[in-house]
C-alpha cells in the first residue's frame, strides 16, 4: 500500500497497468517483458497479457529483431474509455516520456 501526499494510505492509482506498460514501451521500444514487469511491479505473465491487449487494440505493434522483440507505437489512437473517446494517446505519452 502506498501513501498519498498527506500521508494517508491509498489502494488505488491514477494509472492502470496498461497505461504504465504503454509509457514504458514509449520510453524504451526494445524493453524486455521481464524489465517491463519489474518496472510496473507486475508479473511477466501480466505484462505479456497487457502487451497482447495493447497489440490487439492497435496501440502498439511487435516486431522480431533477432531473438528480441521491438515495439512500435501507433500514436494516432485515442483512449478506449467511453468518457474519453476523443483524447489522443499521444498526449499522454508526450507528457510522460
Amino acid at each position: 500500500m502506498r501513501e498519498t501526499m498527506n500521508g494517508q494510505a491509498v489502494r488505488w492509482s491514477f494509472f492502470t497497468n496498461h497505461a504504465r506498460v504503454l509509457i514504458l514501451v514509449a520510453r524504451d521500444p526494445a524493453a524486455r517483458l521481464r524489465d517491463i514487469a519489474a518496472a510496473c511491479d507486475i508479473t511477466e505473465r501480466t505484462a505479456q497479457n497487457i502487451v497482447n491487449d495493447l497489440d490487439r487494440a492497435g496501440y502498439l505493434r511487435r516486431e522480431r529483431d533477432g531473438r528480441r522483440t521491438r515495439y512500435s507505437l501507433r500514436l494516432d489512437g485515442t483512449f478506449s474509455h467511453p468518457a474519453d473517446p476523443h483524447v489522443p494517446v499521444q498526449g499522454l505519452l508526450e507528457l510522460f516520456s
